[in-house]
């Protein structure tokens, strides 16, 4: 059952209860990076693992996701600041336990490359953020295995 979340800033990714933060390098440009997260939604599923559709709504200013296993959000895109930092907010969910959840990919100019680092936020339940916590390493790991997915991608 889908339920609303309480609407949070983008400075939610610096002050929720629970945040997770994750960094990787990437050899290609931050410009490339911005367009694949920011302009090529549709694109994401073919790079990161765990997305199963992407779309985006309200001519660009939300996107729906969906996750395998299930998990399906609409969001509000809170910050589209090319090349440098892609963020949206979590608006309705079926994931239960959640209240507030966003999403801020800061991207930085590294060498002739790209130091990417994503940061997902949330409060919830008790239960959900410590689940949340619990699933750190396996986020990591979808991280990670998403930014060496899409660096080959833009390199070919």
């Amino acid at each position: 059952m889908a339920h609303r979340l309480r609407p949070v800033g983008v400075e939610f990714a610096g002050t929720a209860p629970v945040r997770l933060v994750f960094g990787r390098e990437m050899s290609a440009a931050p410009e490339a990076v911005f367009r694949a997260l920011a302009e090529d939604v549709t694109g994401w599923p073919r790079w990161f693992g765990s997305v199963t559709l992407a779309r985006p709504l309200d001519g660009g200013a939300g996107r729906e996701i969906r996750l395998r296993g299930g998990a399906r959000f609409r969001e509000t895109v809170l910050v589209a600041q090319a090349p440098e930092v892609y963020a949206y907010r979590v608006d309705v969910t079926n994931v239960p336990g959640v209240r507030a959840m966003a999403e801020e990919w800061r991207l930085a100019p590294a060498g002739a490359g790209t130091r990417v680092r994503w940061t997902m936020a949330a409060d919830g339940t008790a239960p959900f953020r410590l689940a949340l916590r619990a699933a750190r390493p396996g986020l990591g790991q979808a991280f990670r295995s998403a930014v060496t997915s899409l660096d080959g991608r833009l390199a070919g």
